[in-house]
């Protein structure tokens, strides 16, 4: 596990350095409870699969990283899009990412696509949300329950310093009134690259409308509809997820590969 220091936070990162270093930087970003660990051996896989250097880093508060001072507020996400990313983008000294976003990840990066349409290279979203669903509700409210009646608590904080906070932060946000009327759909039509956006059939946490929404407002976007398969695309059809990414990289880059 690398470090860095992204406006006074300590991050951790990991880095997986490219087979080819005329191909582009990915970028992962993870779901709202995850972190560098939870992604277990994906981002690995990836760098094999593409032939690119991968970096995967936990947000402030997320994994080992430092926290932030304050609270969370509800725009959490518009923050990280708009404001931390582009910071740990600069201190990387990455100019032209390809963004793959897991979940909030998806958001995040659709958010940076929207808010800078001339940074990303392409960007990659796995059950991204762009609005609340009835859905999202539905199931975020079972997670409150599963938390209190399960052993979750403990599993949470192998992964995370302070795993009551990573849950509480995502949970109770989710769950605010003011948090209902939640929306990006106003930056999907100012992004300009090429994205990939792909849904499970059986996501618990969102319907196909979330990368329908997309497709309707970003031209050319492609969509990978998945079978037999939940929230975690990564995690439920990997082989179909690498597949799917090592293809959108290749076109992004001209790669023969």
């Amino acid at each position: 596990m690398k470090h860095i220091v992204v406006d006074g936070l300590k991050l951790e990162y990991r880095d997986f350095p490219a087979q080819d270093a005329a191909l582009p930087t990915l970028l992962l970003l993870h779901e709202g409870l995850g972190c560098v660990a939870m992604w277990r051996d994906f981002p690995e896989k990836l760098a094999k699969a593409t032939g690119c250097r991968v970096i995967v880093w936990s947000r402030a508060g997320y994994g080992g990283s430092e926290p932030y001072a304050e609270v969370r507020e509800w725009r959490y996400m518009h923050h990280e899009g708009e404001k931390a990313l582009p910071a740990l983008l600069a201190a990387l000294n990455i100019e032209r990412p390809v963004l793959v976003g897991h979940s909030d990840g998806g958001s995040i990066a659709l958010i940076f696509a929207g808010a800078f349409p001339e940074r990303p290279l392409g960007v990659a979203v796995m059950a991204p949300h762009e609005f609340v669903e009835a859905e999202t509700l539905a199931g975020i409210s079972a997670a409150k329950t599963t938390w209190t009646a399960t052993d979750w608590p403990n599993k949470l904080a192998r992964y995370h310093a302070n795993a009551p906070r990573v849950f509480s932060d995502w949970n109770d946000t989710w769950l605010s009134p003011p948090f209902r009327d939640w929306n990006i759909e106003a930056y999907l039509p100012r992004i300009t690259c090429p994205v990939l956006a792909i849904q499970g059939y059986d996501d618990e946490y969102a319907t196909m409308r979330q990368i329908d929404v997309i497709a309707e407002q970003v031209a050319g976007t492609e969509l990978l509809k998945l079978e037999n398969c939940g929230h975690s695309p990564q995690r439920d059809q990997e082989a179909a997820v690498l597949a799917a990414l090592a293809a959108f990289v290749r076109r992004l880059s001209g790669s023969c590969r």
